[in-house]
């Protein structure tokens, strides 16, 4: 498979190797200021992309979760560099302040970082937490948003809220659409307000705790969940627009099922209900581990990265074999993505942005940087670690595929998901 060659071994001349262990250590001191206009003029890559139908200056952002849930937070990633950085999930409400979801707006109480192995042996890091969604009133979470939107206007920063909004249960056929109406379009005014121009992206987060519990038992309700939640967001901003993004989790059902999951989004929605980006997919659960006495803990690691980039990739090759129709919807790749090498796997299923959490987390012995602040020590090892950073192989790709210089994240991903390319056409063919 060509994909599977692409990967095995790093190909980059003398200057480009030299060039990058050069800048490894400089920068281990500190990130240069303009750094994506350094690396196009040191590297000619252009670092560029999208997220949520909004330009961004690089591809990486932080995701939602605990790590962006304050003002301090959403400074110290601004001025590290990032392209774009997720709030933490606010729990839907209705005018009068009931939460349907209020299950899920719990504060953390402790969180831990582990090594854990995966099925193939691989080492990686998992973070768990008891905690789950915005825990502080709705009104707090509304200055949080503009207060975060003003900070990362100046460093040119997109932010975004996260939202988990009412969902039926197994059997139940009422969508509490009061939900979505009031907090969409609260959340719309501080966009229109702080924000800048252009329709503002929201994330529909379903949270990996979700595949632990009643609300996912079902395969029918999940499907129902997607079909439907895009057209009730967008129909609650009306008349304003609005980028509605699906967070797709990991469910407790088969392989077979997260393919299900995208060809639903992809092939049986229509018109306002099909959303407008994905994020593909948080994390996996396991309802056997206990946590803080708590049985049933959601985590990532090798695990995840693997069964994501595994479905991704068989549903391009039966995109490129033709027995599927296309996903042209834009995807945010989450999970596991601890290098720039693990960005460029999901690049090449068509992912034009990558966002983390866990990988910010991680002790100050994992990273080269040794300066305060975890997201410039991230940064500094995702672009510049000469055998892993983004930077060595996306140089690799444009040497080994023949890419044109001018191209950037986005056409680089759109490329790789364009089914005439047919990269992935060996890639588990067969529909079952």
């Amino acid at each position: 498979m060509l994909i599977a060659r692409l990967l095995q071994q790093l190909e980059l001349d003398a200057g480009e190797s030299a060039s990058l262990v050069a800048d490894y250590e400089r920068f281990a001191a500190g990130l240069p200021q303009s750094l994506e206009d350094y690396i196009h003029e040191r590297y000619h890559l252009n670092l560029s992309s999208e997220y949520g139908g909004l330009p961004i200056k690089n591809p990486f952002g932080k995701g939602s979760g605990q790590l962006s849930l304050n003002a301090s937070q959403i400074s110290q990633d601004a001025q590290a560099g990032l392209g774009f950085v997720v709030l933490k999930t606010f729990i839907a409400q209705d005018s009068s302040g009931a939460q349907s979801m209020s299950d899920w707006a719990t504060h953390e109480t402790r969180m831990i970082t582990e090594r854990i192995k995966g099925a193939d042996g691989q080492l990686g890091w998992t973070v768990t937490w008891k905690g789950r969604g915005w825990y502080e009133s709705f009104d707090a979470y509304l200055k949080f948003f503009g207060e975060s939107l003003a900070i990362a206007g100046e460093c040119e920063m997109i932010v975004a809220p996260s939202c988990k909004y009412h969902l039926p249960r197994p059997g139940e056929s009422e969508w509490k659409f009061a939900e979505y109406e009031y907090t969409t379009r609260r959340l719309l005014d501080i966009w229109q307000e702080h924000g800048p121009v252009g329709a503002m992206p929201i994330e529909k987060d379903f949270s990996p705790t979700l595949a632990g519990s009643d609300r996912a038992s079902q395969m029918s309700t999940v499907l129902r969940w997607l079909r439907t939640v895009s057209e009730l967001i967008k129909r609650a901003a009306r008349p304003r627009p609005i980028k509605v993004g699906l967070k797709i989790f990991n469910a407790v059902f088969e392989d077979a099922f997260q393919l299900e999951m995208l060809r639903a989004v992809n092939g049986q929605c229509a018109g306002d209900s099909v959303p407008d980006f994905l994020v593909y997919a948080n994390r996996l659960f396991d309802p056997n581990r206990e946590f803080d006495g708590e049985r049933g803990v959601a985590y990532g690691g090798p695990d995840l990265s693997a069964r994501n980039l595994s479905i991704l990739a068989r549903l391009r090759g039966l995109e490129q074999s033709g027995q599927i129709p296309v996903c042209r919807i834009p995807i945010s790749a989450t999970g596991n993505i601890e290098s720039g090498r693990m960005a460029v796997e999901y690049l090449l299923r068509g992912a034009s942005s990558f966002q983390m959490h866990s990988y910010f987390q991680l002790p100050g012995s994992e990273y080269r940087m040794k300066r305060p602040g975890k997201t410039a020590c991230a940064l500094h090892e995702l672009y510049f670690n000469p055998q892993h950073g983004l930077i060595a192989w996306l140089l690799h790709l444009r040497r080994v595929l023949d890419w044109p210089t001018e191209w950037n994240i986005k056409r680089m991903a759109d490329h790789c998901a364009d089914p005439a390319n047919r990269l992935w056409l060996d890639y588990e063919p067969a529909l079952s």
